[in-house]
């Protein structure tokens, strides 16, 4: 999905151009703001000093710009500023036309993404951004989302005149776009019973959080969901965030949602968390100070009770925030999961992170002697749940044996049974292809496509001497649930077995050979 996302990239002499033309009102008078100097230019244009000093004589070669040495409002000393020439402004002009055109993605006040022109974004997200803005945006972080915090005020709102304080920026109530306060609806859970039991016993204990993995579309995100929406029936205040992580999120997109949930804005920031936020694209986001502040916030009973006392219910005993999908995130986010987590250790934040592997943002010591996260792997479906779940299917589906020696229990895998009657049916084949094969990389590939061929779990040393690895089991493998590692030897899924055995012919003879 990542390599979905137009690519933008505007260069420096671009940047300016476009800047000095948002500017250009300011052309030949006698006191400037700090726009034209260039400390100014390169904040607005997300460039360091010493850049804006080179382009700028080219510009100057070239007569696009002129130099002057003017007052600038609110300091005392005359600054070196420059402004468009007629010949710059013609060339500033037609960049801003065909720049105006470049493709971006957005995610509406739906939740929708969809890809437009730069020109068109800042009506769309209802938001004063100028198309520098919008292709920065772009360009430092992938895709701009409604009610982003630093796109300012909603502007279509007709009746929203009041202004935020002078410096202060206001969070903008289109940031729920990004999350939701319920579970999604979802598919019914077939069995689980043991899962359910576990997570019923985590929110008793009161842990700060929880992490469900496993492997694609083996039904992680269904059942937090079902779980979820029982929970919130048995306790009607409980304030839930439900952020689906996206590959293209950035941690600020998460933080700034997070912060709309805890009932942060322009008229109730007690601890000016909103200052820890970058404003300009590209600028460096403070995690450590947001984590500060917002454990201050959180654990501030008379801040909590002051902004929520008028809402019905009042203040939440404690929010419970499910990071979907996180590890899209991960690798992008991992300071603020981590920051998450040390705060839900200390304040009435509890965590429920969604993934396909284990995560590395807390300690080992968090789960096996401290008690502060539970891991809770989801496996496949047993021949009980699923002999249950063949039971109600029309028509003469296989027995629920066979459909465990077929699947390893995959629910993807009964669903399309349920559909299509047929327990390997194409979609499913596509879908182990789409979402696990193609994805591996050819030595991994190897490893699990020789050890597919045999009938038992094969040890260690024969099966890597087999496929031609060197070293210790792959760990992401492990993490993932792909390879299993048993007291009699390795093993992986069955329903990836399943996929690797319809690889047959010489490939799959030579794998049988060099096993035995």
């Amino acid at each position: 999905m990542a390599d979905d996302i137009p690519k933008v990239n505007i260069a420096v002499k671009d940047r300016i151009f476009l800047h000095l033309l948002e500017e250009d009102e300011q052309a030949d008078r006698f006191v400037v703001t700090a726009a034209l100097t260039r400390p100014g230019i390169a904040e607005a244009c997300a460039q360091h000093p010493p850049n804006v000093s080179r382009t700028m004589r080219d510009l100057l070669r070239n007569k696009q710009v002129s130099e002057h040495s003017r007052a600038i409002r609110g300091d005392d000393r005359r600054q070196k500023t420059w402004q468009l020439t007629d010949v710059g402004r013609l060339e500033a002009n037609n960049r801003l036309n065909i720049l105006s055109t470049t493709k971006v993605l957005i995610r509406d006040s739906e939740g929708t993404l969809l890809e437009i022109e730069a020109g068109l974004a800042s009506h769309r997200l209802h938001a004063e951004l100028s198309v520098l803005q919008v292709l920065l945006h772009a360009q430092h972080e992938g895709v701009l989302t409604f009610g982003d915090i630093r796109f300012g005020l909603v502007t279509n709102n007709q009746e929203d005149t009041e202004l935020p304080p002078p410096g202060r920026l206001k969070l903008l109530a289109g940031a729920h776009a990004t999350y939701h306060t319920s579970p999604p609806q979802t598919r019914p859970v077939h069995g689980r019973v043991e899962t359910l039991d576990e997570m019923n016993t985590w929110f008793k204990k009161g842990s700060p959080c929880m992490v469900v993995h496993g492997i694609a579309g083996i039904g992680k995100s269904t059942i937090v969901a079902n779980w979820l929406a029982s929970k919130m029936a048995e306790v009607p205040h409980l304030s839930v965030c439900w952020y689906p992580c996206q590959p293209w999120d950035k941690a600020v997109g998460i933080a700034v949602s997070l912060l709309h949930r805890f009932g942060v804005d322009d008229k109730h920031d007690p601890f000016q968390l909103m200052e820890t936020l970058p404003l300009t694209p590209g600028a460096e986001f403070d995690i450590d100070a947001w984590r500060r502040r917002l454990l201050a916030y959180l654990t501030d009973a008379q801040a909590i009770r002051e902004r929520f006392n008028d809402e019905s219910g009042g203040p939440p005993p404690y929010w419970l925030i499910v990071l979907d999908d996180v590890h899209h995130v991960v690798g992008k986010a991992r300071d603020l999961l981590g920051a998450l987590l040390d705060i839900s250790k200390k304040s009435p934040l509890r965590l429920v992170f969604v993934s396909r592997t284990t995560l590395d943002v807390y300690d080992r010591r968090d789960v096996h002697t401290r008690n502060l996260v539970e891991e809770l792997p989801l496996q496949g479906l047993t021949v009980d749940e699923i002999s249950t779940w063949v039971e109600g299917m029309k028509g003469s589906p296989p027995p629920a044996k066979e459909v465990h020696r077929m699947t390893g229990g995959h629910p993807l895998a009964l669903e399309l049974l349920e559909i299509y009657g047929q327990a390997t049916h194409g979609d499913w084949l596509k879908f182990l292809d789409e979402e696990i094969i193609t994805q591996m990389p050819a030595q991994e590939h190897e490893l699990l496509a020789t050890l597919a061929v045999s009938d038992s779990p094969v040890p260690w040393a024969k099966l890597a001497k087999a496929a031609g690895w060197e070293g210790k089991p792959p760990e992401r493998l492990l993490a993932y649930g792909l390879l299993l590692e048993l007291e009699e030897g390795m093993w992986l899924h069955e329903a990836l077995r399943e996929r690797f055995l319809r690889e047959v012919g010489s490939a799959s003879q030579k794998r049988k050979d060099k096993l035995n």
